[in-house]
């Protein structure tokens, strides 16, 4: 076990060195620090970054800002996709809603959240429209999916409701609600960002983004691109052991 799991993090690394390599020959191809930094460079742009004094403040007001969509999308996805697996007219009225809130451009809600909400807020509520459907889906799935047969006998014999919630239901959503939880939280950071390069909050990744497009400052570009894939990488991962743990309790 310990050598498959070896054996598997030096191809990530192989992997990732190929991609290094590739993005040096491209950088030597083109030849132009405009179109495409060279590793190096973008690696000491990436420096500079991480010290300017506002670094902190503009990565901590993402993180959070993506924190608190993810949260409250999470919390009405549940709560609605609980409503609706146990009760029809309840799924048929959030149907219509749900199908829009999905199909919707992202571009469209965050131009109209521009209009309608401070800069501060239209990453989260951008956030929380793009992810609910998400969470909603899945747990309406694990409902839906709970085995019917179990279902009648611990009705024919007469099961208490909280058991037949918390050993039929739970175990059967949770696994949906996780997968889900994981797929919102990679999607979250795209939309946060997203929608910070449009609404320009004061302190925000996409904010400092967007003024190095301006400034032309592509390896800057590459730089925070750099920053917003590793506080991905970092928040699936936590969601990702957060699902194995729970899976072995269940």
């Amino acid at each position: 076990m310990q050598n498959s799991t070896t054996k598997n993090r030096l191809f990530t690394l192989a992997s990732i060195l190929m991609l290094v390599l590739i993005w040096k020959l491209l950088a030597v191809f083109w030849h132009q620090e405009l179109i495409v930094p060279s590793p190096e460079l973008t690696l000491v742009k990436l420096w500079m970054v991480i010290n300017d004094p506002d670094f902190w403040p503009s990565v901590g007001a993402t993180i959070g800002r993506g924190l608190i969509g993810f949260v409250i999308s999470c919390a009405a996805g549940l709560v609605m996709g609980l409503a609706a697996g146990f009760s029809a007219p309840v799924y048929w009225l959030l149907k219509p809603w749900v199908t829009v809130i999905r199909t919707i451009p992202v571009m469209s809600v965050i131009i109209l959240a521009i209009i309608w909400f401070k800069s501060d807020i239209v990453p989260i509520f951008v956030t929380f429209l793009m992810i609910f459907p998400i969470i909603y889906s899945n747990v309406l799935a694990g409902i839906k999916n709970v085995d019917s047969q179990l279902l009648e006998m611990a009705r024919m014999y007469q099961v208490k409701t909280y058991r037949i919630i918390f050993e039929l239901y739970l175990p059967s959503i949770l696994p949906y609600l996780l997968a889900g939880a994981a797929n919102a939280m990679g999607i979250t950071w795209k939309v946060i960002i997203a929608a910070e390069i449009l609404s320009q909050p004061y302190f925000a990744i996409g904010t400092n983004l967007m003024i190095a497009k301006i400034e032309l400052e592509t390896a800057q570009v590459f730089a925070w691109t750099i920053i917003a894939i590793i506080i991905s990488f970092i928040f699936e991962n936590l969601i990702n052991r957060l699902e194995n743990k729970l899976k072995r309790r269940v």
